[in-house]
């Protein structure tokens, strides 16, 4: 075959200008659209149904399934979304992708080609581009990448290797077509493999109607293709998942166990549907599309050549009828792929939704948390949600639970800088902790604001003043929790310094330290018993301030002392200021747990 290196290069530089207009163009839209989608993805997903829905909503907002995915993988990550409701969203986002299909058939495919209208398009875009005002700015992106995707997808047609006038490959390709279901698990595998390495399912599924419309593959091997598509735009989800918690990498899996299910029982029936997608093209559309393959073997390489390169105009009759005859069948054929992936996985989702609860169970089965990992690694409210159907009261004691879980957190998270003050830094196990330590303040950030969110849509509702002094309470105690959190927060990032000057702390230094955390552990208890009982008497209260008093003397004799240590050089300069650090955020510690304490007395005053 006449096809040299350089020529493989135009194909790949076509398929990259595709992938390049369907980024621009994705983000554009997810510009215009802003906080709005992630609104839409967190507020719509309390049903299953809605769950649907809403990720067929965003994919054909957004022109990528993939971008929806990782999208509901990172709100999984964040703990905006449960297990269950990404999965409907999963669901959903594969109907919306066959959009895109459509979008190809319709428009780059038949007598008619968008591409023709991609220089200008552009020219339409470019003042848009140079807008001071970011909205037109991003309309001009999307138009941007509206005509490179078309642009694109014409230049990779033309730069397809010519299999007809290379029999012999042509012959090889289509050997694999009559090897019954093992040409569709072949073909389905390529698919695969090709949306795996080309990481978009809308670029593979373009090489597919490429493929297909002009003749080099069967219609039902085009289909098996789809099918590997589906299976290979799960890699997307799963790759974004690799640094991600444990409820994040289930999602992901979600997607890949419900896409390879799907394919499983269509392959039972794929012969019945394939037929049944030809006969609705064939009934409803332009041709037959499973007649295109024998149609272009039928013509010589020469026929071919014009009737797929000249126009209408110059073609003697006989191959002018035969140009209306190929247009029409890879219309046809174009229609029918798009018709299958869509029927498919609307059938797919139909049957597979009401086995959302088996996917969660089988992903808990399967994705298990690592040796010192835990299931409670993100943030997921347990007991407030997003909806207000509660009266105000009750409103209110699901907040004040969720406060005591947000104060367990923060508790759990100090119980890891302590293990991280004792440990050898050398010991892998430091930054492992460390990243946990992170990741609960990450968790701390977003209950924070998700629990002060809640409060304010309640406090907008007809409250009592013993109410709204009540939820006043309650926000003062999320905001002290937060920064308990923070302070444990930098107390391990101190450890972290520590750690990269390689500073290790005498044995009085540690004692000190642990003396202290000692002091806290008996104020993050008390703090927890005042939060479970939601009372405090006057002698408790006293009980609790003696303590904070004893944390800052504690403070101010270590300072004392660590001044007198360090002009007799009991120990080096540095090692004192990490030492001197990480007392005063203990001392900081205390007051905050101090005000949780004193905001449960207001509640109850």
């Amino acid at each position: 075959m006449d096809y040299s290196f350089f020529d493989f290069l135009k194909l790949i530089g076509s398929l990259a200008l595709f992938l390049y207009g369907m980024k621009i163009m994705s983000e554009g839209l997810q510009k215009l659209a802003g906080n709005k989608l992630r609104g839409i993805l967190s507020a719509m997903t309390k049903n299953r149904i809605m769950g649907v829905l809403t990720g067929i909503l965003i994919t054909v907002s957004i022109q990528s399934s993939s971008a929806t995915t990782v999208m509901v993988v990172s709100f999984v990550n964040a703990g905006l979304m449960s297990l269950i409701q990404s999965i409907g969203v999963i669901m959903g986002a594969n109907i919306g992708t066959t959009v895109t299909a459509w979008m190809i058939s319709l428009f780059g495919f038949g007598k008619f080609s968008i591409s023709a209208l991609s220089i200008p398009l552009m020219g339409i875009a470019l003042p848009l581009i140079f807008s001071s005002k970011s909205r037109n700015k991003s309309v001009g992106e999307f138009i941007f990448g509206f005509a490179f995707l078309f642009m694109g997808l014409d230049f990779l047609k033309d730069a397809m290797p010519d299999l007809q006038n290379n029999p012999e490959v042509l012959s090889f390709v289509q050997n694999f077509s009559d090897m019954g279901i093992w040409s569709v698990l072949i073909f389905l595998l390529i698919g695969a493999v090709l949306t795996i390495i080309v990481q978009s399912s809308s670029a593979t599924v373009a090489i597919t109607l490429i493929m297909a419309a002009k003749g080099w593959i069967d219609f039902p091997s085009a289909a098996a293709m789809i099918m590997g598509e589906n299976i290979g735009t799960t890699i997307t989800a799963n790759l974004a998942a690799i640094p991600a918690n444990i409820s994040a990498k289930r999602a992901a899996f979600a997607h890949f166990i419900f896409n390879v299910l799907g394919v499983i029982w269509m392959l039972f029936v794929f012969k019945f549907f394939i037929n049944m997608v030809e006969y609705l093209v064939t009934t409803f559309g332009p041709a037959n599309p499973a007649e295109l393959s024998s149609f272009v073997t039928s013509l010589s390489p020469d026929e071919y050549a014009q009737i797929s390169t000249l126009p209408k105009s110059e073609l003697p009759p006989h191959l002018a009828s035969a140009q209306e005859m190929y247009l029409s069948y890879q219309g046809a054929t174009s229609y029918g792929l798009s018709l299958f992936h869509t029927i498919f996985n609307i059938l797919n989702v139909s049957i597979m939704i009401w086995f959302v609860k088996l996917y969660e169970k089988i992903c808990l089965r399967i994705i298990r948390p690592k040796e010192g990992e835990e299931e409670d690694e993100e943030f997921l409210l347990q007991y407030i949600s997003t909806g207000l159907h509660s009266t105000a009261e009750l409103s209110i004691l699901q907040a004040e639970k969720e406060v005591e879980v947000y104060a367990g957190r923060a508790k759990k998270m100090f119980g890891f800088v302590k293990k991280m003050t004792n440990m050898n830094h050398n010991d892998k196990k430091f930054l492992k902790l460390y990243k946990r330590v992170e990741k609960y303040e990450d968790i701390c950030d977003r209950m924070e604001v998700e629990i002060g969110s809640y409060l304010s849509k309640v406090s907008e509702g007809r409250l009592s003043n013993r109410s709204k002094e009540h939820i006043r309470a309650i926000l003062r105690s999320v905001s002290e929790i937060e920064s308990i959190a923070d302070s444990c927060a930098n107390i391990a990032r101190h450890l972290k310094r520590k750690m990269e000057a390689n500073v290790v702390f005498e044995e009085s230094l540690l004692a000190n330290i642990n003396s202290m955390y000692g002091l806290l552990d008996e104020a993050h208890e008390n703090m927890k018993r005042a939060l479970e009982n939601q009372e405090i008497t006057e002698e408790k209260l006293a009980q609790n301030k003696n303590l904070e008093a004893s944390i800052n003397e504690k403070r101010t004799a270590f300072k004392r002392k660590n001044v007198e240590d360090l002009n007799i050089n009991a120990y080096s300069y540095q090692n004192g200021v990490f030492y001197m650090d990480i007392i005063s955020e203990c001392e900081r510690m205390g007051d905050y747990i101090m005000n949780v304490i004193e905001s449960v007395m207001v509640k109850e005053s």
